[in-house]
């Protein structure tokens, strides 16, 4: 099946599997997907994740991380720029996300990068998503 975002369809499997409260989930794997989902770990949104050799394109396996209520870390994804309507940002421009509880995945010249990272380095770029 043809995906026109891959984008959007991880943040859809991400946001069912934690409302569904599973521990894990599969998707399939791309450079900019483990990017996405790296930059997720490095944010404390997910335990951990890893890259499986399916002899095709490859999946990512996300283990998704919940508190001591059984409640999802990720209370809320969304996706912000879309295929039909891109959202590009300057520096200055770059929002906090829940006042700074959450974080904004914005792709700049030098990589994908978070909010903060984007705002020190200096660099502006298309406003991906958000998750709080």
């Amino acid at each position: 099946m043809s995906v026109t975002d891959p984008v959007a369809d991880l943040l859809t499997c991400i946001r069912n599997a934690c409302k569904a409260k599973h521990k894990k989930v599969d998707v399939p794997a791309s450079n900019l997907k483990t990017e996405l989902v790296r930059l997720l770990l490095k944010e404390k949104f997910i335990n951990n994740y890893k890259s499986i050799d399916d002899k095709k394109q490859g999946l990512l396996r996300i283990y998704l991380k919940y508190d001591a209520k059984e409640k999802s870390v990720i209370q809320g994804i969304e996706r912000v720029s879309k295929p039909g309507r891109r959202v590009y940002l300057r520096r200055h421009e770059i929002p906090k996300v829940q006042g700074g509880m959450g974080t904004a995945v914005v792709s700049t010249p030098s990589g994908v990068m978070t909010d903060i990272e984007a705002r020190d380095e200096g660099l502006g770029g298309e406003y991906l998503f958000r998750v709080w």
